[in-house]
């Protein structure tokens, strides 16, 4: 896991609204320990200033002219599978959260939360402490998940982080061997045949909170 530090987190926009993209770039400056390194209109700068200045958190919108937010997500985890991507866009449609979480996205928030939210899911996604829930309750919390264990839900939310065996063993105090038994009982109760699948149908089933 990432070690939390004193410094400020390094952080680049990704917005094609210039307006958006002025006014969050104002709002994040103004807010202790955030430092906006980066800023980009389109798929094709993202990637570019995305591999120029390796920040800290990207915020990454989803509509973009030319590649969508989401490829642009792909090809970055593709070429550094640990990088944090917080998605932050105007779609509440279920199908983007899906293919954005699938694609390896740390968290996703929509345009209208309010700031100490943002700041708060920026923060979480930074120290990998996992996808950022809008609005779910201890009620909603306690209800789902029947299928898994709390230990298999513990570790399925780090699989979506893409901690592998041996690091879910370190972050829980359990063997390697133990934390693959895991993901296999995982991947058997949900029916998937891979992680990324057991990731996506632990959205679906609600095991997993946006």
């Amino acid at each position: 896991m990432r070690a939390k530090t004193d410094r400020a987190i390094r952080l680049m926009l990704v917005d094609d609204h210039p307006v958006m993209r002025a006014g969050l770039a104002n709002l994040l400056s103004g807010e202790p320990g955030f430092s906006v390194v980066a800023q980009a209109s389109d798929a094709r700068s993202a990637l570019a200033g995305w591999r120029e200045h390796r920040p800290d958190v990207l915020l990454l919108d989803i509509s973009l002219p030319g590649l969508d937010g989401i490829e642009v997500l792909r090809q970055i985890k593709a070429e550094a599978p640990q990088a944090h991507v917080l998605m932050l866009t105007s779609s509440e449609a279920k199908e983007d959260v899906r293919q954005s979480m699938a694609a390896g996205a740390a968290g996703y928030v929509t345009k209208s939360v309010d700031p100490d939210v943002l700041f708060a899911a920026i923060r979480g996604v930074f120290e990998r402490q996992g996808v950022v829930a809008q609005g779910e309750s201890r009620t909603e919390r306690d209800d789902v998940g029947e299928t898994l264990s709390q230990r298999e839900q513990e570790v399925l939310n780090l699989v979506r982080q893409g901690f592998s065996n041996g690091e879910i063993g370190r972050l829980l105090g359990i063997s390697r061997r133990t934390a693959r038994a895991h993901v296999s009982a995982i991947l058997r109760k949900l029916g998937a045949s891979a992680r990324t699948e057991a990731v996506t149908r632990g959205f679906e089933r609600g095991i997993l909170k946006i």
